[in-house]
């Protein structure tokens, strides 16, 4: 029987020809006892059917893995629940309960098909792709995976939800019309900071240096350092906020998603639609774009590690460039005005 796949050298570098399409394929070794070994597996596998090829390479693949037919993605949810700070994991079991992934939970990693995680894409939410990609990419960084199911390029996207700042004449009437007097000074301090609902609930009277007027915490997702100085606004607010101890006592102690739930009903009643607790973090960003504050002290008092991610925060507000007079005017004193007689 002829040979399908001949073996040719390029340089130093040995490749394997395909007679029947001409296409030649880099074979990634300068040995030739080692090319030529490659060219008869080749070979071997393209006269044979494609189930005992499928058992052959199971087997060779058990040789070097023996757990490779044993790992199902339920053991990878695991691993990827493991990973990452407290927060994060709690995110991450909460995410992989969905019953959206029930369909390959049980299934061996080897025998699922890109078909299988297409199916999972099926519900189209930008928080299943997100998820179902971030484990994709682990199996294959921890080899348990041996090559990807959907390529990169070619993994479906998805339109994020569109997420806004509040408005200051939104932020009011949630204000006027909240009862909860813990509530109220809770949404004005994030108005005023642009922490998140995290951070902003875990702050107490240890965050505050009165002697140099500083309000600084570290993000509880990204550990990274906020810092501002305090205003006349803030102060006052601050002072209405207990002196020792937590400043939100009973909503410290609340889950994230309760404090969310809470404020979407109060946005429901007052007919507000599209803003969550983090968009007092997009209004913050876009009003300090607006006023023209310099992109690294917005950084500074927001937390963001990267100028990009402060960017996207930010970019649906424009900047109004002040009138070059006004610099002028700042810069090149005006001539003293001469007098007569």
């Amino acid at each position: 029987m002829k040979n399908r796949f001949w073996l040719c050298k390029r340089g130093k570098v040995f490749y394997s020809l395909d007679s029947e399409t001409g296409k030649r394929e880099s074979l990634e070794t300068s040995d030739r006892p080692k090319a030529t070994q490659i060219i008869h597996a080749k070979n071997d596998a393209a006269t044979r059917p494609v189930s005992i090829n499928l058992t052959l390479a199971k087997t060779y693949l058990l040789a070097a893995d023996p757990k490779l037919m044993e790992r199902t993605w339920s053991l990878l949810m695991e691993e990827f629940c493991s990973i990452g700070k407290e927060s994060t994991r709690l995110r991450r079991r909460r995410a992989i309960k969905s019953s959206v992934y029930d369909s390959i939970r049980n299934k061996k990693l080897i025998e699922t098909t890109g078909d299988d995680l297409r199916f999972v894409l099926k519900s189209g939410r930008s928080s299943i792709n997100h998820t179902l990609r971030c484990l994709h990419n682990l199996g294959l960084s921890l080899g348990w995976m041996l090559i990807p199911l959907i390529p990169a390029k070619l993994w479906p996207e998805t339109k994020k939800r569109p997420q806004r700042a509040i408005t200051a004449e939104e932020h009011q009437r949630i204000i006027q019309a909240e009862q909860n007097p813990e509530r109220k000074l809770y949404y004005e301090l994030l108005w005023e900071i642009g922490a998140s609902q995290t951070d902003g609930a875990n702050l107490s009277s240890a965050n505050v240096d009165w002697e140099n007027r500083q309000l600084s915490f570290n993000r509880q997702k990204t550990g990274e350092l906020c810092m501002m100085e305090i205003g006349t606004r803030l102060e006052a607010l601050l002072k209405k906020l207990p002196i020792t101890g937590p400043f939100f006592p009973k909503i410290s102690q609340l889950p994230d998603r309760w404090r969310a739930a809470e404020f979407r009903r109060r946005c429901k009643i007052l007919n507000i639609e599209g803003i969550s607790l983090h968009s007092y973090r997009y209004a913050w960003a876009g009003r300090a774009k607006q006023l023209g504050m310099p992109e690294r002290f917005a950084q500074s008092a927001l937390g963001h590690a990267s100028l990009a991610v402060h960017r996207e925060y930010s970019k649906d507000s424009a900047a109004i460039c002040p009138s070059l007079e006004e610099y002028e005017r700042k810069i090149i004193p005006l001539p003293k005005a001469t007098r007569y007689g």
